[in-house]
């Protein structure tokens, strides 16, 4: 009895992961599984390079897109500093520090110590003259070893402009 019961199980196992996975309406699966602060990553490296190319239009419409799927993103799961930090990014490469600082603030509260939002927060002051609250910024970043600080410090000394 216990060999049937046993057998029923590994039947009924099997066959239920088998329906799961082939379940799937996509063929390719990989770009139906990306969430939507996924999606957002790959639009704001797209407008990065955009950006590099001079082809600014085509890095707005990117970093528009990108803020939309993360605008879904933090409706969907609030409280991430990542997101806040996108969002306060593709906020800001839009042309509204208000929102975009709104957004790198809720991330700090959240996460003190974000490189990203330090960073990203640190130009957003530097572009707005606020440059003792980018030095701020950077002291934060202090002592980290990582790029976010020497890019930030090279903002601040005016040696390139990120903004």
């Amino acid at each position: 009895m216990k060999k049937i019961i046993l057998s029923l199980s590994v039947i009924f196992f099997v066959t239920t992961n088998a329906f799961a996975a082939g379940s799937s309406s996509s063929s390719s699966g990989s770009s139906s599984t990306k969430t939507n602060y996924e999606k957002a990553v790959v639009h704001i490296k797209s407008a990065k390079k955009y950006e590099k190319k001079g082809k600014l239009e085509k890095a707005q419409k990117s970093y528009a897109k990108a803020q939309k799927l993360l605008i879904k993103s933090n409706e969907k799961k609030p409280g991430k500093a990542d997101t806040l930090n996108y969002l306060g990014f593709t906020t800001r490469k839009l042309g509204d520090f208000e929102n975009g600082e709104k957004y790198y603030l809720q991330g700090l509260a959240i996460d003190p110590k974000h490189k990203g939002i330090n960073e990203y927060l640190g130009e957003l002051y530097v572009a707005t003259n606020r440059h003792n609250l980018a030095v701020e910024r950077l002291d934060v970043l202090k002592g980290c070893n990582c790029e976010e600080y020497d890019q930030l410090k090279a903002v601040i000394a005016g040696e390139k402009s990120k903004y």
